[in-house]
C-alpha cells in the first residue's frame, strides 16, 4: 500500500485478546485455536477450568497458551470462588472471555467485569429450551429443528442478547448423544465465526454494539 510522504504508515490494530473458559474436552475450544483467524484477529492468550486435568487445559498446553484452574472446592464459599476466578480472568486482560461448555454459572464479579465483552454457546435455539438439558429438552418437546445460539452473557441464565444462531434438523434416528454431536459440529463454526465478527468490530468499530447485530440462522443441517 502507497502511503503518502509525509503521513505516518498505518498500525495494525493489535489481535484482541481471548480467555477461555471450559469445563470439559475442550473441543470447540480446538475450533478456536485451529482458526485462521486466531493470531491475526484475535489470539487465546488463556484458557482456565473450574476442573483440575480437564482435556481442555491439555489442548491449550499443547498450543502453547497459558492455563489456570480455580476450583471450587478450593475455597471456603462462593464469592471467595467468584471473587478468585474474576481476578484470574482480569490477570490476563481479555477483550472478549468466551465460554464453552463451562458448567458453572458465573457471579456478579465476572459478569459485571466483562459486560458486553463475555460470550457463551448453549445446544438450542434461544429463547427455547434454556439451561443444561437443552438437547434433551428439544428432543422430548418433538421439535423438527433445533440448534445452537452463541449469546452474550448476563445475570441470567441463557438470557443474554443472542449474537448468532445455527439451525440443525432433527433425524427421526436421533438420541440425545447423537443429535448433540451434529449441535456441536455446528457450534464450532458458528462460534469461530462469533468471535472473528467481534474481534473486527473491537478493532475496526463501526459504530454498532454487537449486543445491536440481528442473528441470521444458517439453514438446518
Amino acid at each position: 500500500m502507497h502511503v503518502p510522504a509525509g503521513h505516518p504508515a498505518p498500525v495494525a490494530a493489535a489481535p484482541v485478546r481471548v480467555v477461555v473458559l471450559a469445563s470439559g474436552s475442550g473441543s470447540t475450544l480446538q475450533a478456536l485455536l485451529d482458526s485462521p483467524d486466531r493470531g491475526a484477529l484475535w489470539e487465546v492468550v488463556a484458557v482456565g477450568s473450574d476442573k483440575p486435568g480437564v482435556t481442555a487445559l491439555d489442548r491449550a498446553a499443547r498450543a502453547g497458551v497459558a492455563t489456570f484452574t480455580v476450583a471450587p472446592a478450593d475455597f471456603s464459599d462462593r464469592p471467595d470462588w467468584d471473587a478468585a476466578l474474576a481476578a484470574e480472568v482480569a490477570r490476563h486482560e481479555p477483550g472478549l472471555v468466551v465460554l464453552v461448555g463451562f458448567m458453572r454459572i458465573l457471579g456478579a464479579p465476572l459478569v459485571q467485569a466483562h459486560a458486553g465483552r463475555m460470550v457463551n454457546t448453549h445446544p438450542a435455539l434461544l429463547p427455547s429450551f434454556p439451561g443444561a438439558h437443552g438437547v434433551r429438552d428439544a428432543l422430548a418437546h418433538g421439535v423438527k429443528v433445533t440448534g445452537c445460539t452463541v449469546h452474550l452473557v448476563d445475570a441470567g441464565v441463557d438470557t443474554g442478547p443472542i449474537l448468532d444462531q445455527a439451525a440443525v434438523r432433527v433425524l427421526p434416528e436421533d438420541d440425545e448423544a447423537s443429535l448433540h454431536e451434529r449441535i456441536k459440529t455446528a457450534e464450532r463454526d458458528l462460534l469461530t465465526r462469533v468471535v472473528s465478527r467481534l474481534a473486527r468490530e473491537t478493532t475496526h468499530p463501526t459504530g454498532t454494539h454487537p449486543t445491536s447485530t440481528h442473528p441470521e440462522r444458517t439453514a438446518p443441517r
